[in-house]
């Protein structure tokens, strides 16, 4: 499997981006796909993931009532809409597909993983 993410860019603080997550291969609709960032100086964390169903998802409290994840398992995609951006939401974005069915906050869970799009929220 290979993942590609896209839609990053600058925006300004309490705008809004949609990143996608386009993935190649087989098994991509079967398995809990998340998203993770990394900011300059920390270290990677857990964003948003959903289900394969994409009926599930969980969202980190920092990101809870602004970013929502979705899929289209026809298209081998998932989406990230992130809504009301605040400059600490600035970080590379990575899409990433786990090895379990159902939720997984843990980046050793995941398997295969995109190349990472940039969001850059400026005050």
């Amino acid at each position: 499997v290979q993942l590609q993410a896209s839609g990053g860019g600058l925006v300004q603080a309490g705008g809004s981006l949609r990143l996608s997550c386009a993935a190649s291969g087989r098994g991509f609709n079967k398995y809990f796909v998340g998203w993770f960032r990394q900011a300059p100086g920390k270290e990677r964390e857990f964003v948003i993931g959903i289900s394969y169903t994409g009926s599930g998802t969980y969202s980190a409290d920092s990101v809870k009532g602004r970013f929502t994840i979705s899929r289209d398992n026809a298209k081998n995609t998932v989406y990230l809409q992130m809504t009301s951006l605040k400059p600490e939401d600035t970080a590379v974005y990575y899409c990433a597909q786990s090895s379990r069915l159902s939720i997984t906050l843990n980046s050793n869970d995941y398997n295969y993983w995109g190349r990472g799009t940039l969001v850059t929220v400026s005050s």
